[in-house]
C-alpha cells in the first residue's frame, strides 16, 4: 500500500528528545522551545513566535488577543476545518461563511466586502494547499473597515505572497505541526505568529493561564500572578525537540515536497491537457511548498469511482473537507453570505495524492500509471 501521508523524519529527532529528557526540563519553553521560536522570527521573519499545542490552539489564543465576544461576525470560507471556525464560535461568535474562488480553493476576496456588517469583527484568511489567498485585497478591505485579519496558514510554512511568508501578513497568524504537514512536532503542535506589537504582551499572558510567569522568568517582575483570562497553551519540551530536528532541515524538506509535487505535475499535464482533470493552479507572486497534490475531475460520481480503483491499485488517495456551511455546526453557529456556487461543487471534484517528505518516484509512477489506466 502507498500510504497518503508518512509524517517527516530527518533523523536527529531520538536524540534531541533525549537532550530534552535529560536536561529536566520538560514543560513549555525550555531551550528546543525557544530555539525554535527564535528560529522562527529570524526565518520568516515576525515580530514575535510562540508555540502552542496545536494550531487549533493557536487560532482559539488568537480570537482572545483581538477580544471576539457574543455576537460578533467572522468571515471565512466554508472550505476549511472545522478549529478555523471553532476558535471564534467558542468565544460567542457568528461565522459568515463566503465563497471561494475554484482556481486556488481560497476565500474569494471580491465576495468579502459585501458580507461585513456592523458587527464584522475579522476575516480569517485560509491559505488551502499552502497557496496564498490575494491578501492585498484583504487587507485593504480590513483596513477600510477597521477589521483584524487572522491568517489561517496551517497548510503554509515555506509559502509566501509577494516575498512576505504566509502567517506575516495579517495581524496574527497560525501555523499546524500536526503530522500531515510539511513538518511536524511530534504528530501535533502549531505557532501563533504576532505581527501587530499591541498583542505581544498579552499573548504570553493568555498562554500561561492568565498569569505574567514569562516576566517573571525574564526577571521583570518579582513574583508572578494571575492578571488576565488565559489558559494552557504551551507545547511540552519534547514537542519542540521534536520540531527542532525538523527545522535544521527545513529547507531540504521543503525541497523534496516540491520536486515530488512537480514530478506529479510533469507527468501528469497530458491528462489535464486533454481536458480529462484539472490541475491547481498558482497565481504570480506566489510560491508554494508542494504541501499537497490535488487533482480535479469531473464530479462526485468520477471521484468515487477514481478513488475505489486507486484503493484497488493499493494506493492511499483521498479527498478533502466537507463544507463547513453544510455540516449540522455549520447551521448552528454561522450562515452562508451569497451564493454556493463554488464551494460544494468543487470540493466534490477535489482528489489528494499521497505526498511526504521523501515520497519515492517509484511509488509516484506507480501512482500516475494507476490514473492513467483509471482514464484510458
Amino acid at each position: 500500500m502507498i500510504p497518503f501521508n508518512m509524517p517527516p523524519c530527518t533523523g536527529a529527532e531520538e536524540q534531541y528528545i533525549k537532550q530534552a529528557l535529560k536536561s529536566n526540563k520538560l514543560s513549555g519553553d525550555g531551550p528546543f522551545g525557544k530555539r525554535c521560536q527564535n528560529w522562527f522570527e529570524k526565518n520568516l521573519p515576525a515580530k514575535k513566535t510562540l508555540l502552542t499545542p496545536s494550531c487549533t490552539a493557536a487560532l482559539e489564543l488568537a480570537a482572545i488577543l483581538i477580544d471576539i465576544k457574543p455576537g460578533d461576525e467572522v468571515i471565512m470560507p466554508s472550505y476549511t476545518f472545522v478549529s478555523t471556525a471553532n476558535a471564534f464560535v467558542l468565544r460567542g461568535a457568528k461565522i459568515v461563511f463566503v465563497d471561494i474562488r475554484p482556481d486556488t480553493m481560497n476565500i474569494d476576496e471580491s465576495l468579502i466586502e459585501d458580507a461585513i456588517t456592523p458587527s464584522t469583527r475579522a476575516i480569517v484568511p485560509v491559505h488551502y494547499a499552502g497557496v496564498a489567498c490575494e491578501m492585498d485585497t484583504i487587507m485593504a478591505i480590513a483596513e477600510r473597515h477597521n477589521l483584524y485579519v487572522v491568517e489561517d496558514a496551517a497548510q503554509g510554512m515555506m509559502s509566501s505572497y509577494k516575498g512576505r511568508a504566509l502567517g506575516t501578513i495579517g495581524h496574527l497568524g497560525a501555523f499546524s505541526f500536526h503530522e500531515t504537514k510539511n513538518y511536524t512536532s511530534g504528530g501535533e503542535g502549531g505557532l501563533l505568529i504576532i505581527n501587530d506589537e499591541q498583542f505581544a504582551e498579552r499573548a504570553e499572558v493568555i498562554r500561561e493561564k492568565g498569569t505574567n510567569r514569562s516576566q517573571f522568568f525574564r526577571g521583570m517582575v518579582d513574583k508572578y500572578q494571575w492578571v488576565d483570562i488565559g489558559s494552557s497553551y504551551l507545547p511540552s519540551e519534547l514537542q519542540a525537540a521534536y520540531l527542532w530536528a525538523q527545522l535544521e532541515h527545513a529547507t531540504e524538506i521543503n525541497e523534496s515536497r516540491l520536486n515530488a509535487w512537480q514530478y506529479y505535475w510533469h507527468h501528469i499535464q497530458l491528462l489535464a491537457e486533454q481536458g480529462r482533470i484539472e490541475l491547481a493552479t498558482i497565481p504570480n507572486g506566489c510560491t508554494h511548498n508542494g504541501h499537497m497534490f490535488y487533482l480535479k475531475i469531473s464530479g462526485l460520481k468520477e471521484r468515487t469511482a477514481l478513488l475505489e480503483h486507486l484503493k484497488s491499485k493499493g494506493i492511499h488517495a483521498v479527498f478533502h473537507y466537507v463544507p463547513l456551511h453544510t455540516a449540522k455546526a455549520g447551521a448552528a453557529f454561522g450562515r452562508f453570505h451569497g451564493e454556493d456556487r463554488f464551494t460544494t461543487s468543487e470540493s466534490e471534484r477535489l482528489v489528494r495524492l499521497p505526498m511526504w517528505f521523501g515520497l519515492p518516484k517509484d511509488d509516484q509512477m506507480r501512482l500516475i500509471s494507476a490514473i492513467e489506466e483509471f482514464y484510458a
